[in-house]
Formats: C-alpha cells, sequence, structure tokens
C-alpha cells in the first residue's frame, strides 16, 4: 500500500509515560495506517523532578513478576517486549546484563515461568547463592536508562511529526475538540486514570517506591532479592543501567508499599535500601557516589491492567449533576472511541511493546 492511499487518522493520546510513548511510537511507524498523532500530558520527558509520574523513577528493566504465572496475555506482552529491547542492544539505549533471583526459601523457585522467556536460564546451586539466601536462579536480562530512553522515544516521534501538548487534563470532554469526529483517544494516563472525569476508575491503587541512584564500577549484574514467590514490602535489587552520557550507574531499589501516597523521601529508609543493597554488592561500600533519591508511585490496578476498548458517549452526563460544564462546541453530542492501556504497577517498561501492539490491533479494530 502506497503511502498516499493510507487513511489519515487523528489520534489523541493522554499521558507520555513508556506506555504513552510506546504506543505512540508502534502507531507512528505503523504501514497500514496514517495516524495524525497528538500526545497530552502534563509530564513530559525531561520533567525529571516531578513526582507526579512513574516513569523517570522506575527500574526499567526485565525482572519476573507473578502475574505472568497466571495471565498468558501478560505473558506475551512481556515475551514481545524482551524480544524487541534485546534486539535495540546495538543501539546503546539497552544493557544487556548478567542477572540472579536468589531468595532464602524454596517458594522462590515455585513458579518459574519465564525461563524459556529470557536468555541463558539455569538454576544455581546453594554454593553459587550468597548468604543469607539458599536458592536462585540466572539469567540474562535487559534494562533501559529512563533518563535516555524516554527523550529517545520522544526525539523518534518528534521526528515523525507526532506533537507534544502539555496540558493537565481532568475530564474527558475536554479533549473531544482534539479527537474531532472521525479521531481515536487513548487512555494512557495510569494512576490520573482515578481521578479522570470519565474513566474514574477506583481499582487503581499506588504502590510506593523508594530508590537509590548511584556511580559506582562494578555493578554489571542486576540482582534481586525476593521472599518466597512474590515482592516483599521491602524488596532489595541493585539494577546497573546502560549509559550513553553518564557511565557506571545503577538503581538500588526499594520499598514495595501497597496503598501509600507518601511521595516524601525518608532517609531511613534510604539507608535500609543501602545497607541491604551492599550486603549482596560488597563494593558499595567504598567509592560510591549518590547521584539522587527517587520517590514514586508505581500505578498498579486490581484485577489486572486495564487494556481494551470503550464506547464513551460525550459530554458526560452524571447523576449528580457535578459534571464539568465546558460550554460550546464541547456541549455538542458524539461518542468516542476510548483505547484504555494503564495499571501496568511496577512493570511499566517490561510491557510495554507488547502492550503498544495490542493497542495497535484495537485502534485499527475501532476506525
Amino acid at each position: 500500500m502506497s503511502f498516499d492511499s493510507k487513511p489519515r487518522v487523528p489520534l489523541v493520546i493522554l499521558g507520555a509515560g513508556v506506555t504513552g510513548l510506546t504506543i505512540a511510537y508502534t502507531a507512528a511507524c505503523d504501514s497500514d495506517v496514517d495516524f495524525d498523532i497528538t500526545i497530552i500530558a502534563r509530564d513530559m520527558p525531561g520533567d525529571w523532578h516531578s513526582q507526579a509520574w512513574a516513569s523517570p523513577f522506575a527500574g526499567a528493566n526485565w525482572s519476573p513478576n507473578p502475574l505472568g504465572a497466571t495471565d498468558e496475555r501478560v505473558r506475551r506482552w512481556e515475551q514481545i517486549t524482551f524480544d524487541r529491547l534485546w534486539d535495540m542492544a546495538p543501539l546503546g539505549l539497552v544493557k544487556v546484563t548478567p542477572a540472579k533471583v536468589i531468595g532464602e526459601t524454596d517458594g522462590l523457585l515455585s513458579t518459574i515461568w519465564w525461563q524459556d522467556l529470557v536468555r541463558d536460564f539455569k538454576l544455581l546451586s546453594e554454593s553459587e547463592v550468597p548468604a543469607p539466601c539458599k536458592v536462585g536462579a540466572a539469567f540474562t536480562t535487559v534494562c533501559v536508562n529512563p533518563f535516555e530512553y524516554l527523550p529517545w522515544l520522544r526525539s523518534e516521534l518528534e521526528s515523525r511529526g507526532v506533537v507534544f501538548h502539555r496540558q493537565y487534563i481532568r475530564s474527558l470532554d475536554e479533549v473531544k475538540p482534539l479527537v474531532g469526529k472521525t479521531g481515536l483517544l487513548v487512555n494512557a494516563t495510569s494512576l490520573g486514570s482515578r481521578s479522570l472525569i470519565g474513566v474514574e476508575d477506583t481499582a487503581m491503587y499506588p504502590i510506593r517506591g523508594q530508590s537509590i541512584i548511584v556511580e559506582r564500577t562494578g555493578l554489571e549484574e542486576f540482582v534481586t532479592v525476593r521472599s518466597g514467590g512474590g515482592l516483599s514490602e521491602l524488596p532489595t535489587s541493585i539494577t546497573p543501567r546502560p549509559g550513553l552520557t553518564q557511565m557506571n550507574t545503577a538503581s538500588l531499589n526499594g520499598t514495595y508499599q501497597i496503598g501509600s501516597w507518601d511521595t516524601s523521601l525518608d532517609m531511613s529508609a534510604a539507608k535500609g535500601i543501602f545497607d541491604r543493597c551492599s550486603v549482596i554488592a560488597p563494593c558499595l561500600k567504598e567509592g560510591t557516589k549518590i547521584l539522587m533519591h527517587t520517590v514514586a508511585l508505581r500505578p498498579d490496578r486490581k484485577g489486572g491492567p486495564r487494556v481494551e476498548a470503550e464506547r464513551i458517549s460525550l459530554p458526560l452526563v452524571r447523576s449528580d449533576g457535578l459534571a464539568p460544564n465546558l460550554g460550546g462546541d464541547a456541549e455538542q453530542p458524539q461518542d468516542i472511541t476510548v483505547i484504555h492501556a494503564y495499571g501496568m504497577g511496577a512493570t511499566g517498561y517490561q510491557r510495554s511493546w507488547g502492550v503498544a501492539i495490542e493497542v495497535l490491533s484495537l485502534l485499527k479494530e475501532n476506525m
């Protein structure tokens, strides 16, 4: 199909985190449809000190997550994403790194659904596992640096004509003029979907994550300590990062506090993180440069991620009569198709490409 024969479809994407940006990239590169893409967000790549979004502060690697053991769709997203990131390694944006998952009990290895997803998987003998842990598995994984990866996505999108518009959207009625009569809307507002009028998904909840970004040579292996088969409130992990502009950096994590909305820095928690990571990487005890402390709210969802199409009538009508009245053309009745893509918790990066491909399919089905 030639470029001139492709249908042109307005596409508005709410949210400029890793999910929204990857969806935009996948749509912008599609060979069948010429999407006219606008990304609307309150926070953009470069807003590294805003705690109102999670993408800059993620570990941003592939790490085993329990949901993949029971949800085939999630497993497919993660396989697609792992393979895509693996293929991107020659660009320098993705670091291919040895990895270990270790723990104190056999429960850690009760569901190794991911052994065929990663590369070079093998079980470790007890002598290969650092004390006090007793069991573990080794594999090769992938990682990106959000401070380089998100700007790269934005640059790639702008080179393809994607427009970035900074605006805090409070209601779906506000985007109706931008979507127009033939356009489509993607809702990738993550935790914002809880308060976005017209979505108001109360199944969304935060997971507070606190981390330390450090500079230290010798941190070449991703290591995560797990309790049983899942994540404890005080997980321990060291994630080496690729560095096109700054070498030898790593993320030390952290906390996994379900339901906590607290974005304040807890220095006693930071000491605990550093001490726990120093047990599994003693080189941290000397010559480590602390670059920054981060606190972010991971956007998780009861019942799992939401990736689906919904037909919504605008302007919004509420039984309590409390929908904002925007006046003018916004009050003209119109139905729009919204593709929801949110609720990835702490796994947004490792599902991003798989989710984007599914969203693209839904967009085409609803043109």
